[in-house]
């Protein structure tokens, strides 16, 4: 904020144009988070609440006080805890929500103390409840007062790794060497990954192309395609991101086409396909696909999915495309689309908890169930079954989830595997050979954080000719 010491009227007026636009940004984060802790996900609201906000500033600051609240939210609700002398009742959930606003702030961002607790105070007062702004003026005074020894006073694990309980706890049981790792990389920023359409233009091209325009990027060495950018930016505003020249991709998830292993003429069946990333990434990879199916369940997700493919070329604007058939229907009722011709690569991007995914969606912490996983687990089970029936003997499918939990994981291959050897004796895997990642009993698990990557699993098997 300027300092207005001076005292001309032209700057004051600035000044306060400034805090009103701020006010916004902090009026559609409050907005945002109550309707994510009332329990709709980031990504279905922020598009009404945050993304129509007309200043990049009011985004800015917008998106990080969200995604900082929603990091760091049981480490900013112990420090509430500390401060207040009784809880808050649920029917104020906007001034907890106010407070876990300011605290973050008053932490991590560079926005001066008094701003940041005249702004919420003003929030306070515009929710309707004039009582409690002197209740969170005295909160925040204090914080600001004793903010070293509160902050040295955090000693719950569940604080102190911003995680629930039940999903500390099972990711400590399921990785208990690097558990800690997998929790501290959840709470970090995501990195800024692009994924280069290799029918435009080669990774190393497209670099240069950035490097001219002033834009630092780095390759990946895991993942052929993939781009880090240094610093983040609108990616509307890179060269050709309109002509289909890239997208944006977690290079994790870009080991999924290199993964799958296609050959000329084959047909291939992408399953629970939206939004469409690793669809169009085999489009791009594997330019002799004779036939490729995707398959989503749900209409609105689907729709992503063709405005994906007509970005980058594959289908025109009537979503007509040569190579590519796009089918609303359950992946596990497959008697009710397929046409009864086998397909010979089958991806599995299977509905998970996206427990690996954490740091570039920290609301799954705050959504997420533990009751969740179980019902996830039958269902992963019914789409690999049914979509085993529909692989060609020879053939082989890529498993694959964006979790670290191996329930869902290694345990659901192992379940899958035994199960097949008493019926059909057709399965068996073949082993991922690469230096990421870490070998599980099947499959091969890359870990929050590795290589700067989200959390994926892989697993590919085999379907023998049985006689």
């Amino acid at each position: 904020m300027e300092n207005t010491s001076p005292a001309k009227k032209k700057k004051s007026k600035q000044a306060k144009g400034s805090k009103a636009k701020v006010s916004v940004a902090r009026q559609a984060s409050l907005k945002t988070l109550r309707q994510v802790f009332g329990g709709q996900s980031l990504s279905a609201v922020q598009q009404q609440t945050i993304d129509n906000l007309e200043d990049s500033r009011d985004r800015g600051l917008a998106n990080e006080v969200i995604n900082g609240v929603l990091r760091w939210r049981w480490q900013l609700e112990f420090l509430v805890s500390k401060l207040l002398s009784k809880p808050l009742k649920q029917k104020d959930i906007d001034i907890q929500l106010i407070l876990l606003m300011a605290l973050y702030e008053l932490i991590e961002c560079r926005t001066p103390d008094y701003a940041i607790i005249n702004e919420a105070v003003e929030l306070v007062r515009k929710s309707g409840k004039k009582w409690a702004a002197s209740l969170v003026n005295a909160v925040l005074r204090r914080f600001t007062r004793e903010k070293e020894k509160l902050l040295s006073s955090i000693d719950e694990e569940q604080a102190k790794y911003s995680h629930p309980d039940w999903m500390l706890k099972k990711i400590k049981d399921d990785w208990p060497d690097d558990w800690q790792e997998i929790l501290q990389a959840n709470n970090q920023r995501p990195a800024f990954w692009l994924r280069v359409n290799q029918t435009q233009s080669t990774t190393t091209q497209y670099q240069t192309l950035l490097t001219e325009q002033g834009i630092d990027s780095d390759a990946s060495s895991i993942a052929g395609h993939a781009l880090k950018l240094v610093h983040g930016v609108d990616v509307r505003t890179l060269p050709g991101f309109n002509e289909g020249a890239l997208s944006v991709q977690d290079v994790g998830a870009q080991l999924t086409a290199q993964l799958l292993d296609i050959s000329d003429g084959h047909r291939v069946l992408d399953l629970c396909a939206a939004p469409g990333g690793k669809t169009c990434h085999l489009l791009e990879r594997y330019q002799a696909i004779e036939h490729l199916v995707a398959v989503e369940l749900d209409e609105k997700r689907m729709q992503r999915v063709s405005e994906n493919l007509q970005r980058l070329k594959f289908l025109d604007a009537a979503g007509q495309g040569s190579k590519v058939e796009l089918i609303v229907a359950d992946a596990r009722k497959y008697k009710d689309w397929w046409d009864g011709n086998a397909f010979d690569r089958i991806l599995i991007d299977a509905p998970c908890s996206a427990s690996g995914v954490i740091r570039r969606h920290p609301d799954i912490k705050t959504l997420r169930r533990e009751s969740d996983i179980n019902q996830l687990v039958e269902l992963q089970s019914e789409i690999l079954s049914s979509a085993w029936q529909i692989l060609k003997p020879g053939g082989e499918l890529l498993y694959v989830t964006c979790s670290v939990f191996k329930d869902e994981n290694q345990n659901q291959i192992a379940d899958f595997i035994e199960h097949n050897a008493v019926i059909q004796k057709d399965a068996v895997e073949i082993k991922i050979n690469t230096d990421w990642g870490k070998v599980c009993d099947y499959g091969r698990q890359l870990l929050p954080g590795e290589q700067d990557a989200d959390g994926f699993y892989f697993c590919k098997l085999k379907k023998l000719s049985v006689r």
